[in-house]
């Protein structure tokens, strides 16, 4: 019935907001926001009438969560960097009749999720920063799926992403995409270094790292990046450990998957983190049923949980 017709995997990095301000960083970030209006601008022309995040900035410490309350409107400001996100105003709708669907296909496919419709929860910034250069005009109803989970399993995560493509293709009549809202590695600049890392990745190790995985997407080499998630997450400080990741892959296939990557905004480094927007095409992939990839080859761990 229904279609998810866009996956991608975006930045949201807090320096594009500072960006539109006044003062030395003022335009700094604008190929990232134009990279969101590039990505904007492809969900309208497919038609897509809500927009899914996975966002690594919903921390949750047991079960997965659905924010599908049906309006969103705030004034925000974030805890974890005041200096960057100030008094940012925010307004989308949701969509919680396709929360709640997405909700019962997960605990249906094995994996607990929760909807939340009717609740004052607030969106995070890996949601809010990018709908404000995506959804400026509320075109889009918006649905957050916690992604910053400390005590999960990739396997379940990447179980999730596939459960609710399905739940879209066969009970939702409309047009989905997903965005996998987080970076590549993500060791921050330690404290005091932040200004001289303001444009640079923090290791030439984790710089050759994201570089190696970058061309891999573009290759089209899923199986062997699937393998490595668990460990490329851990040894790369994956943003949310990389369920945001692993949800997007699930969707798409897991190692079964065969599309290209299309880099929308390349890679670029910010206090030390790697980040880029792009476009993973989406692909038919065949049988009702999750992927034997994705049940048994997504092993992974968060930095408490470990699944062998």
């Amino acid at each position: 019935m229904g279609k998810l017709a866009l996956a991608a995997k975006i930045t949201h990095v807090p320096s594009m907001y500072l960006s539109e301000l006044d003062g030395p960083r003022k335009g700094t970030r604008q190929d990232a926001i134009d990279g969101h209006i590039e990505i904007g601008r492809r969900c309208r022309e497919l038609g897509v009438d809500t927009i899914v995040v996975f966002d690594t900035h919903w921390l949750v410490n047991a079960n997965y969560h659905i924010n599908c309350g049906p309006h969103f409107k705030g004034l925000y400001t974030s805890n974890e960097l005041p200096h960057f996100i100030s008094n940012l105003n925010y307004e989308f709708p949701g969509n919680p009749a396709l929360g709640k669907l997405l909700a019962k296909a997960c605990i249906e496919s094995g994996v607990e999720a929760l909807a939340h419709d009717a609740t004052t929860l607030a969106p995070e910034y890996g949601t809010l920063v990018p709908m404000r250069y995506m959804n400026q005009d509320q075109h889009f109803k918006v649905i957050s799926v916690s992604a910053l989970c400390t005590v999960h399993y990739l396997d379940d995560s990447a179980r999730l992403g596939w459960a609710m493509r399905k739940a879209i293709e066969e009970h939702y009549d409309g047009t989905v995409a997903f965005l996998a809202s987080g970076s590549l590695s993500h060791r921050f600049a330690q404290n005091g270094l932040a200004p001289e890392y303001a444009f640079k990745i923090w290791s030439p190790f984790l710089e050759a790292l994201d570089q190696k995985v970058i061309s891999m997407w573009q290759e089209g080499d899923w199986q062997n990046f699937c393998a490595m998630l668990p460990e490329y997450a851990a040894k790369g400080h994956g943003e949310g450990f990389m369920h945001d990741t692993a949800m997007l892959l699930g969707a798409l296939g897991w190692s079964d998957y065969d599309g290209k990557a299309d880099i929308v905004t390349p890679y670029f480094g910010a206090s030390g983190t790697g980040q880029m927007n792009v476009v993973f095409p989406v692909t038919p992939q065949s049988g009702a049923a999750i992927p034997a990839a994705v049940a048994s080859n997504a092993e992974g761990y968060t930095s408490v949980a470990t699944r062998l």
